[in-house]
């Protein structure tokens, strides 16, 4: 019976020359419902991943009020003129929501839209990074992004507390 050990490992005594080659173990991730097998199986077409590439971006957008402005090129947005200091995510969730307002937008369809793949869990990703991008919008503006509750999220640039 073959015994596994780390890749690398030195020969234990009386290992060497056994013939055998270490065993090397790999993670693999696949979406519920799939077959792991069907992976390795031959004349099987495997769904293709392709990265979203934007090859022109639009130009800068503002609200109708004026107040936020998102640059897509430079992945910046500005609040009443100051650029504001987000990450990558907070960035991508506060364009989406900006460039279309008053629309609601479900946890799910943010997720597929702005991390890129359907997320298996509750949602409290999305609720998080939510919860933080109103903190840095701040006082005055944090109440235009509005909960829809059990739906998800809308923008809505000239609403007042």
């Amino acid at each position: 019976m073959r015994r596994l050990r780390l890749v690398g490992d030195a020969a234990q005594a009386g290992d060497e020359g056994n013939g055998s080659a270490p065993l090397v173990g790999y993670l693999v991730l696949v979406p519920e419902g799939t077959d792991p097998a069907d992976l390795f199986a031959k004349d099987v077409t495997l769904p293709e991943i392709r990265p979203v590439a934007y090859t022109n971006p639009p130009p800068v957008r503002q609200t109708e009020d004026g107040v936020v402005r998102i640059h897509p090129e430079r992945r910046v947005a500005e609040l009443d003129g100051r650029e504001l200091d987000l990450t990558y995510l907070e960035f991508g969730l506060l364009a989406h929501l900006v460039l279309q307002p008053d629309q609601v937008h479900s946890r799910e369809q943010l997720m597929a839209g702005i991390w890129g793949y359907e997320h298996f869990g509750d949602g409290r990703t999305v609720d998080v990074h939510i919860a933080r991008l109103r903190r840095k919008l701040g006082r005055d503006h944090r109440h235009r992004i509005v909960t829809v509750r059990r739906v998800g999220y809308k923008y809505l640039p000239s609403r007042r507390p």
